[in-house]
């Protein structure tokens, strides 16, 4: 274990409400909720101002209704929230050739890899800075810890929240963990959090006093002797630059099962080409096709085929997932479906077979097509009802003559929108028919326009716990 604090976590604070906050100055000190508003919808993360109230992160999001009912609640930007996350890790990677993320708003960093830091001032320093370049760049805030091992760096950014910088100095470990709930230590979720306190064991000072012994006897050798080790702050894991991605996979949960097994079909068809649309994105392919099934009684279901080579070929990836779902027994209800490609590979092996397959039927389409066409003329020609518009909550818009906005809520017919940019005061509210021409979805813009000094935490404001 080394002997200086030049491993860094930067976890950024409430990173996509914050994201949302810097995005609306309407909603900067407000309570702003950021998840699935469906019935079944979770709360995804909360502003500091909303936990407050006792909204924290994967909690229903009915129950944060009844909390905050006051509150902005809106549906994700990932677009944005991915274009913010790479202008952050780019600046990781100016500090250091190792940078491990760990998802759009988490990362470690091995300081001492890229010889920015050597001891504790130099860590330090470098901290304050990466916190300034991180407000100049994007306008939000996000906390820092430092520290000799990993399993230290992200306790000490716990501690630093929000917006705050936390150093642990080398030889004050043990102390410091010793009063902290065992629920601390990496690994000891709810279930081991009991079992160790039916054993009198509720701290990390009782885990180092109990010895590696009676951790082996109550969890197994391999829990117990890596608990044992983390209770001494004992933590040699190294930051690791870039992780393989296993799979890749797409999957959406429905507020109303469904029970059509027509529509399922059409779903996992959909699903399917989402998830290429993502596989080719990242210059994939993938020899095993994955369908995951969630019942009506919250059964979980997968199944999986692998194939004779990898592919990114829509067709091949949609005739497997339809295979599989064959063998799935939705008559009762789905509420989640699933599909997903994995064994991935930076290469395509073409499927002869499955492109001859995808041109026969297409062939045959074409000349259902030319039948279908000749028996029923005239209903062809009937206009078709375009497609009813949707305005999610939270997601940008342009109105040819009130400019760029963003949707306050919507529904019976009707949008509602406030019209403002990162960089202005907060902005007027209109409402407009959900057809009018005059209205369409528009990109997000870049979050800092005008002030990045007003957007973010502001430091001191309250912590109640769930994600960063």
């Amino acid at each position: 274990m080394r002997t200086a604090p030049t491993i860094l976590h930067l976890d950024m604070d409430a990173f996509y409400a914050s994201a949302e906050q810097a995005a609306k100055p309407s909603l900067r000190g407000k309570a702003v909720i950021v998840g699935g508003l469906g019935p079944r919808g979770v709360v995804a993360t909360c502003s500091y101002e909303a936990r407050v109230f006792g909204v924290h992160s994967a909690m229903p999001m009915a129950q944060a209704r009844r909390l905050a009912p006051n509150a902005a609640y809106l549906v994700p930007r990932f677009g944005l929230y991915r274009e913010v996350s790479e202008q952050v890790m780019a600046l990781l990677r100016d500090l250091s050739p190792l940078v491990e993320p760990l998802s759009l708003d988490e990362a470690f960093v091995d300081l001492e890899a890229g010889q920015t830091a050597w001891d504790a001032e130099s860590a330090r320093l470098t901290g304050v800075k990466l916190r300034g370049d991180i407000r100049a760049v994007t306008g939000l805030t996000g906390s820092v810890g430092l520290a000799a091992s990993k399993m230290l760096a992200k306790i000490a950014s716990e501690q630093a929240k929000p917006d705050g910088l936390v150093l642990i100095e080398p030889g004050t470990e043990r102390e410091l963990l010793a009063p902290m709930s065992v629920r601390t230590l990496p690994g000891v979720g709810p279930a081991t959090g009991d079992h160790l306190r039916r054993a009198g064991i509720t701290t990390v000072g009782e885990i180092a006093e109990a010895g590696e012994d009676e951790l082996v006897r109550l969890l197994g050798k391999a829990h117990g002797v890596a608990l044992y080790a983390m209770a001494l702050a004992h933590d040699v894991r190294p930051v690791v630059a870039e992780r393989d991605t296993k799979s890749v996979s797409v999957e959406d949960t429905y507020d109303v099962d469904i029970h059509d097994r027509v529509r399922v079909r059409m779903e996992v068809q959909r699903l399917a080409d989402r998830c290429v649309g993502r596989l080719r994105g990242a210059h994939l392919s993938g020899r095993t096709i994955v369908l995951k099934v969630r019942r009506y009684d919250f059964s979980t279901l997968t199944r999986s085929e692998t194939l004779r080579g990898p592919t990114d070929d829509p067709a091949v990836v949609r005739e497997a997932a339809a295979r599989l779902l064959e063998s799935v027994d939705t008559t009762g209800g789905v509420r989640l479906l699933g599909v997903g490609v994995s064994g991935l590979a930076d290469y395509t092996q073409e499927d002869l077979f499955a492109q001859a397959r995808t041109a026969a039927a297409a062939a045959s389409a074409e000349e259902l097509e030319h039948v279908e066409h000749e028996e029923t003329e005239e209903a062809v020609e009937e206009p078709v009802p375009p497609a009813e518009r949707r305005w999610p909550a939270g997601h940008d818009v342009r109105h040819a003559e009130f400019g760029h906005g963003w949707v306050q809520g919507s529904g019976l017919g009707r949008v509602t929108v406030r019209f403002e940019t990162p960089g202005s005061l907060p902005g007027r509210v209109r409402t407009f028919r959900s057809d009018d021409p005059l209205l369409e979805v528009a990109e997000p813009l870049p979050l800092v326009e005008g002030r990045p000094g007003d957007v973010g935490v502001p430091s001191g404001s309250p912590a109640a716990g769930g994600e960063g």
